[in-house]
Order: structure tokens, then C-alpha cells, then sequence
């Protein structure tokens, strides 16, 4: 505060010329403890107070004596307007503020006291806010133990305000404070660890000194409860690192732990034995200066830290060691690779174990495709195998149940085209999903298409109000069969075509597509390019599914098989009958010599038959139906030959004479299958092998 601040500029002064009995009149007023002498100029010429007039009287001066005789000159004390106020100003009764020699204002004793309390008051209130501001507790105390001051800190801490506390005794306050053991040693106590409302301080407590005296005690506190938590917070993460390390090193794979740039930072002692390498050589050290030292052969760490995901290499080092190395990427809060910790396992003994599991597992392929070759049962027990030709088509049907093709299977009624079937499903992926098999023929041609695709509410008349799941749907994940798939109408065809295209059904009545994850396999009897050069089957169905065709070959054509498919029947209905029958080497030789029309359907009945009717326990050549032991009448057939020939192209020179023939002569298939001895399928094959017109297809 400046001295301009508080001076009064309303001035009252005399002329050194006036009289002592006018000065004391002026003097009179109470206000008024001293007067400036000014001569015409304005200039500060001396002071006369009411002290220097009663004097004057004391001394009988005459009342009319001038001022000038009694004002205090040379010794006053004068201030310029820019002076600070000091705090002994206030003991001067009247201080003269001159500014360039005159006289421009005066403080008074009030005003100088005035504005050194207003100072007092301004350095307290901005002590007191400083001590609010602090962070830290604080606590004051007088020589008495009350409490004198208290931050808004520490007010805070106590849940009360100052008007509570301020005046009472510390220790009603703060019960386990030592503030009034400070106060009576008078030392000085740092770092005193406390508790205060379950938090945690450090407490500093000085007294406080004056003139000599201890007038009191103050504290500063320091809350360290986030420290004290820190602190346990290290010491568990000691214990947890301990832990680990303890882990790290019982581990019997040795561990190798490098940072984002490929230093070595951890190992532990089973990687020096497997490696044979030591701690030290390696710890500090990156993974491609230890490449060009040729201590490893690659490193998997640098392929972590390039590909930022795991990785496992064989790795070889200096020491002959060969060792199979998987890194994994350690990511911080940002993404990026902090570590790279790396599993070692020595495989040095086991590449010649490896080998001999390679031999072993090549060894059990062949002994296992030779085993695929010499089984004899498939699908159950119900597909029996004994012959070249069915070796072959069991080999390409286990080659098959791998792929999801499309599959047509064609041959003969009766020849196990279902089992085939079956077959390709229980040895597919989808052997867990469902093997549906619907014949077409069995299925009356109006109600074909609702069973397949199945149909939505109020498709048609009758239909159920909840709709109906069709069979591909059904079949989803697994594998439908289409029997007698030649008896598919037309119209219908189209709609197959765009399932196995789209792998998508739409229900009859419905306007959303379903998709449908399914396998088709279909079989026919029937020879399907011939109905489709005779417009009965769609060409574009056909292509579509004959992607792998597969062609079962009747019993005739594998007569080797009917003694092991005799014993199969025969066991099986034994079993399912509780019976013993066997059967006489003279019933196999006539089954040997019969061309078995119906296959192997004929004759699983036939054996189911003989099974039944048979009264002893063995089935003998009595028990025969006639059909089978009546010989054909010999028929004597003499061919012509004009020159030698290749054996095929005679042979196919014949049979197209014969074919020939029997269709000007019989017209039907039918008719000339029966006078040929084979089956209608056979007469329909060749005669569209040797473009012959059939007239009823």
C-alpha cells in the first residue's frame, strides 16, 4: 500500500507568521493533532502539534508570539506519495507528504493506522489462503493445546468446519494426535507415519517459536493412502514375480523371452540344458547378432515380431542341438509386441522316433488299403463283396464318399444299387447327417412333388395347415437317394435340375426359396440315354447327374460271389429266425448255373424261402423250385465266318445280326429280352449301342 493511498489531500495548514492563539484555536478541534507550516509557495516549512502549544503556554510565551518560534522544522519527518506504508508509521502523529518540494497532502495518525491494519489484514487473508490452497493437512495449535488454525484440508479430513473445531482442544479433535507432546518437548518430529478415518499420513510437527518462547505447535500431513496401496500393490507383484520366476524355472521345456527388438531378456535353466547354451552368453544379446555368430540356425522370435502372430520352427544350434521352437506375440494396451516368449523342446532323439512313426503310419496305409481291398462286407453287413468286377466298384465308391459329387448309379433291379448307395454315405463326411431313400416309382406322380419339396399352408386341398417339410429339407446335411429316378416326370425334372444347381428348394405353394446343404445320389434301372434320345428324360438332368456314373453289374456277371452271398443270407436268417439250416455243395452248383433275372434280390428271397420251408437242416436240391433245375432245350446255332477277324469286332458283328433280328421279328424289348435270356435293360443298353430303333420306349 502506497502512502498516496491513505493520505488526506482536504489540507489545514498556517503561515509561519500567524500567532500561537490562532494556531490553538485550530489545534482545538479534536481531529487535529498537529498542523503543516507552508510558506506563500506551497513549501513544507515545519510542523507545530498541540504538544509545541502547550509548551509555549507553559513557558508564558506571549499568545501572539509567532509559530514560527515553536514548530518543529529540520527534524520532520516528510513521505513522498510513492512510499510504501510502514508498520511503524502509525506511531506518528501527522507525517507531511511532499511531492517536487511542496506539500500535496498529510497522513494523520488514524489514517497511517487505518492502512496498516487494512496491510495486517490483507497479509493475513492471503496467509490464510495460501494455507487453504495447500493440499495437505494442516493443523495449529497455542501454548495451551486449542486449536488455532485448520485448513480447509484438514477440515475435510475431519468432516467439520472450522467454526467447530477452532478453540477446542486438539485432542477432542484429533484423538491420537501428539501435537501436545511437540509442544512440551519443543522438538521437531518428521515422517511420523499416522492413521486418521482409515486413511494413511505422514506427519510433520514443529513448534512454533517466539521470542524465545514455544507459543504452540503446528502439523503438516501428507495422505499416503494411494501410496500405501502402491506399496502393497509392489509388494504383491514382488510376490507374483517370485512366483512366476519360481514357475519359469521348473518348467521342464526350456522358456526364452525376448523384447519388441529381439533381445534377450530371460531364460531359464532348462533352456541352458537343452541347449547346452548359458545365461550370460545370451541375456542383452539380439536374435540376429547371435544368427551371424552362428549360435542358431533362424530364429522364430524375428518371424513373431515380422508376422505378429505364432510361430513354430525346427531350429538348430551351434551345439548340435535340434529343437522345436513355438513363439508367441505378447500385445500391450496398444496392440503393439512388448515380448516375445518363446517354447524350446528338444527333438534330437525324436527325428529317428519321427521316422519310424512315418514308416509305421505308411506301413499301416498299405495294410490298410489291403485290408479295403480283401473286405468282403460293407454298409452293415449287407453289401457282400467276393468278385474282381465288385472290388473295383467298391474301390471307386470309397474313392467317391470323399467328394460331394453328384452320383448316378445304374444297373439291374435287384443288383444293390441302394447299398451302393448306403455305402457312399456311412464312408462320407456326412456319415453323422441322415441317408434318405425314396423310390419315384412307389410314389403316385400327383403326390411326387409335395413328398419331395415338401408344401406351405393351403397349397392345395387337403393339405395340412401347418404345411410340411419335404424330403430334401429333411435330408439336409446328409444325403438323399433317388431310386428309379427314370420314373421322375418331366415336369418335375426341371425342378431337381435347379435343386442340384442352386442347392435351393422351393415348397409347392411357397415363393421363398429355402437353401439346402444335401448330397443326391440317384440310381436307375433304366437306360437313361436312351430315354433321353427317345425325350423322356431331360438331357440337361442327365448330364447334371451322371457327373460320376456308376454301373453295377448283375449277378450273372459275377457268379463267383453267389457262394459267399449264400453263406451271408443264410447266416443272417438263421440268426433272425433261430435256426441252423445249411446248405448241400449240390444247391450252390445249380445256383452257379442259373442267370439269377431278379440278382441278388432273387436271391436273397430265394435263401429266405428255402430257410422257411425247409424241415431238416440241410437245404438240398429237393427244396428247389422247378424253374431252377429245368435245362434249357439245346439250341444248335452254326455262324458263318468268310475270313479271320478280331475276335471283338466279330463278336460285336454277331450280336448286332442277332439284335437286329429279334426286333423285326418281336418288336418289344420285353418280348426279345425274354427270347435273348437277358434282361431288358441289357437289350435297351445295346440297342442303343448299335443305334437300333426300338419302337416301345
Amino acid at each position: 500500500m502506497r502512502v498516496k493511498d491513505v493520505m488526506t489531500t482536504d489540507l489545514v495548514v498556517i503561515r509561519p507568521e500567524q500567532t500561537i492563539r490562532e494556531v490553538a484555536g485550530v489545534l482545538s478541534e479534536p481531529s487535529i493533532d498537529s498542523l503543516p507550516v507552508v510558506d506563500e509557495a506551497g513549501r513544507l516549512l515545519g510542523l507545530v502539534s498541540k504538544s509545541d502549544v502547550l509548551k509555549a503556554f507553559t513557558k508564558s510565551l506571549d499568545p501572539n508570539t509567532p509559530v514560527s518560534e515553536i514548530m518543529t522544522g529540520n527534524e520532520v519527518k516528510v513521505a513522498h506519495p510513492e512510499d510504501a506504508v510502514e508498520e511503524d508509521s502509525a506511531e506518528i502523529s501527522c507525517l507531511p507528504v511532499v511531492y517536487k518540494e511542496k506539500l500535496v497532502g498529510v497522513c494523520t495518525r488514524s489514517n497511517l493506522t487505518r492502512a496498516v491494519i487494512e496491510k495486517l489484514q490483507h497479509v493475513r487473508d492471503e496467509l490464510f489462503t495460501i494455507i487453504n490452497s495447500i493440499h495437505n493437512p494442516i493443523v495449529s495449535i497455542d501454548n495451551r493445546g486449542a486449536v488455532r488454525v485448520i485448513n480447509r484440508s484438514a477440515e475435510k479430513l475431519l468432516g467439520k468446519g472450522s467454526d467447530r473445531v477452532i478453540g477446542k482442544n486438539v485432542r477432542a479433535v484429533f484423538f491420537t494426535t501428539k501435537l501436545l507432546e511437540t509442544l512440551k518437548t519443543g522438538k521437531t518430529e518428521t515422517s511420523q507415519k499416522i492413521k486418521l478415518n482409515d486413511k494413511y499420513f505422514i506427519s510433520n510437527r514443529t513448534p512454533i517459536v517466539r521470542d524465545g518462547k514455544i507459543v504452540g505447535a503446528v502439523a503438516i500431513m501428507q495422505d499416503i493412502t494411494e501410496l500405501e496401496e502402491v506399496s502393497r500393490e509392489l509388494r504383491n507383484v514382488k510376490e507374483l514375480n517370485s512366483e512366476l520366476d519360481a514357475i519359469i524355472q521348473s518348467s521342464f521345456d526350456g522358456l526364452f523371452v525376448t523384447d519388441s527388438e529381439g533381445r534377450v531378456v530371460r531364460v531359464n535353466r532348462a533352456y541352458e540344458r537343452i541347449t547346452g547354451l548359458n545365461e550370460k552368453d545370451l541375456l542383452g544379446k539380439t536374435m540376429e547378432d547371435m544368427i551371424e555368430e552362428g549360435m542358431f540356425s533362424n530364429s522364430a522370435s524375428l518371424l513373431v515380431l515380422e508376422k505378429k502372430e505364432p510361430v513354430t520352427i525346427i531350429q538348430e544350434n551351434r551345439n548340435g542341438k535340434v529343437t522345436l521352437v513355438t513363439g508367441n506375440p505378447v500385445f500391450d494396451d496398444s496392440g503393439e509386441i512388448f515380448r516375445v516368449v518363446t517354447n524350446v523342446r528338444d527333438i534330437t532323439e525324436l527325428n529317428p522316433l519321427k521316422q519310424e512313426l512315418e514308416q509305421a503310419r505308411g506301413l499301416t496305409r498299405h495294410y490298410e488299403h489291403q485290408l479295403q481291398q480283401l473286405r468282403i462286407v460293407y454298409s452293415g453287413g449287407k453289401l457282400v463283396v467276393n468278385s474282381d468286377k465288385m472290388r473295383a466298384l467298391v474301390d471307386l465308391v470309397m474313392r467317391l464318399a470323399q467328394v460331394d459329387s453328384t452320383i448316378l448309379i445304374q444297373g439291374e433291379s435287384g443288383v444293390g444299387k441302394e447299398l451302393i448307395a448306403e455305402t457312399i454315405h456311412n464312408n462320407s463326411p456326412r456319415k453323422d447327417g441322415p441317408f434318405i431313400k425314396v423310390n419315384c416309382g412307389a410314389i403316385p406322380e400327383n403326390l411326387l412333388e409335395s413328398e419331395l419339396f415338401g408344401y406351405e399352408d393351403g397349397a392345395f386341398t387337403g393339405a395340412r395347415k401347418e404345411g410340411k417339410i419335404g424330403l430334401f429339407e429333411l435330408a439336409a446335411g446328409g444325403t438323399l437317394f433317388l431310386d428309379e429316378i427314370s420314373e421322375l416326370p418331366l415336369n418335375l425334372q426341371v425342378k431337381l435340375l435347379r435343386t442340384i444347381q442352386e442347392k435351393e428348394v422351393t415348397r409347392v405353394g411357397g415363393a421363398h426359396p429355402i437353401k439346402v446343404d444335401i448330397r443326391i445320389i440317384a440310381g436307375s434301372n433304366r437306360d437313361l440315354a436312351a430315354m433321353v434320345k427317345a425325350k423322356k428324360f431331360r438331357e440337361d438332368l442327365y448330364y447334371r447327374l451322371n457327373v460320376v456314373p456308376v454301373y453295377v453289374p448283375p449277378l450273372r456277371e459275377r457268379k463267383e460271389e453267389i457262394p459267399a452271398l449264400v453263406a451271408h443270407f443264410l447266416n443272417r436268417f438263421n440268426e433272425q429266425y433261430n435256426l441252423n439250416k445249411n446248405v448241400a455243395p449240390a444247391v450252390v452248383d445249380v445256383f452257379m448255373g442259373y442267370d439269377w433275372p431278379g440278382n441278388v434280390r432273387e436271391l436273397e428271397n430265394l435263401i429266405e424261402r428255402l430257410v422257411v420251408i425247409t424241415p431238416g437242416d440241410v437245404i438240398t436240391t429237393d427244396e428247389l423250385p422247378p424253374y431252377l433245375l429245368s435245362k434249357p432245350s439245346d439250341i444248335s446255332v452254326r455262324v458263318s465266318v468268310a475270313d479271320v477277324v478280331p475276335l471283338k469286332h466279330a463278336i460285336e458283328s454277331v450280336e448286332r445280326q442277332i439284335l437286329e433280328k429279334a426286333f423285326s421279328r418281336f418288336k418289344s424289348t420285353r418280348r426279345v429280352a425274354k427270347e435273348l435270356g437277358v434282361n431288358q435293360s441289357t437289350v435297351v443298353r445295346k440297342a442303343a449301342k448299335y443305334n437300333i430303333a426300338i419302337l416301345d420306349r
